[in-house]
Order: structure tokens, then sequence, then C-alpha cells
């Protein structure tokens, strides 16, 4: 996630505007492009053309392609996790892991996780991992005001997003159910 004392690269655009539609083809360009063939192309002119803009205008805005998938996944990963409320620590974790595991199932969000990671490296992995964090963070809070004391949110991160991250990015093992389960039946047996 960008840092929300520093501007934005699209600060002062107009929502709707020029400034808008261009971000939205880059993105789009971008994704198209990261499903179609991984990534392993991605340029400025390449991104730039399949836009239908100048690169010029495109190293403007974001500088460099590691910058712009970060934006481009931190706009597709923003809030599309619902942090959840079954009422139990248990239930909580056990779809919060579900989702995320069906999310990193898709294999567009999955080309664009792997370019991001690749391409931007550890700020590209920070934007990969910062939502689904929050998320995660809020669901331990929610049990923690429901008067209980869960893991921290370094041990629930090492026993849920670190598996499910490695297994999707680094291997071709699925995300099975049970798998998913296990992971958070490791967690609360600790």
């Amino acid at each position: 996630m960008s840092d929300p004392t520093s501007p934005s690269p699209h600060a002062g655009s107009r929502p709707g505007g020029r400034s808008a539609r261009i971000r939205a083809a880059v993105h789009r360009a971008v994704e198209e492009l990261v499903a179609d063939e991984g990534g392993d192309q991605l340029t400025i002119p390449v991104i730039a053309a399949r836009a239908g803009v100048h690169a010029t205008t495109v190293y403007r805005r974001w500088g460099s392609v590691g910058d712009l998938l970060a934006d481009v996944a931190s706009s597709r990963f923003s809030g599309d996790l619902v942090v959840p409320d079954t009422g139990s620590l248990r239930g909580d974790l056990e779809r919060y892991a579900s989702d995320l595991a069906k999310d990193l199932g898709d294999p567009d969000t999955l080309a664009l996780v792997r370019a991001t990671i690749g391409t931007g490296g550890g700020r590209g992995a920070a934007v990969c991992g910062a939502e689904r964090s929050q998320t995660l963070d809020a669901v331990l809070a929610r049990d923690r005001a429901r008067g209980h004391e869960p893991p921290s949110l370094e041990s629930a991160t090492d026993a849920l997003l670190a598996p499910l991250y490695y297994r999707a990015v680094f291997t071709t093992v699925p995300l099975g159910p049970a798998w998913v389960q296990g992971l958070v039946s490791d967690l609360l047996s600790d």
C-alpha cells in the first residue's frame, strides 16, 4: 500500500476526468497483459500501446513497471476481502483463509500477484499482502472485542498468510479447503 503521507501520483486528478480514464486504460492494459502473457514481457512501451496512450504518459505517472504493478495491485486488492463475522474466531479465520485461497486460486489474480512480486520486489510483496494483513488484523481485533485472547497478528500472519501466499505463488499445489482449515486449526491449537 502507498504511504498515506506521500502524495499519490494521481493527486489533484479529477474523478472521471481524463486522468481517471488514462489510469483505467493503463490498469486494464496491465491486467490483460499479465493474464495473457504472465507478465514476462511487461514494459512501459508495451503497456502504453495496449492502453492507447503515449509511453511518456505512463513513465510520467508511474515511473517504472514495478511502480505501475504496485498501483494496479493496490487498486485490485483494496477492499476485495470482507471481514467475516461468523460469531467465532475459528469461523472467522476459516472464512477469511478460504476467501483468500479462492482469490489466490483465480488465475488472473495469481498472475498479477506473481508479476507484482517479481517486478516490484519488496514493495510489490508489501502491496500484495497489506490489505490481507489489515483484514486479518480486523478479524483478530473483533475477537479481542468479544473478550477473548486471539493469537497475535504476527502469529496469524505466519500461520495463515505466509503458507497461503507461498503455496499459491511458488508452487502448483492447490489451496484445498481441508488444507486451509488445517492452517486455522494449527494456529488455534498453539
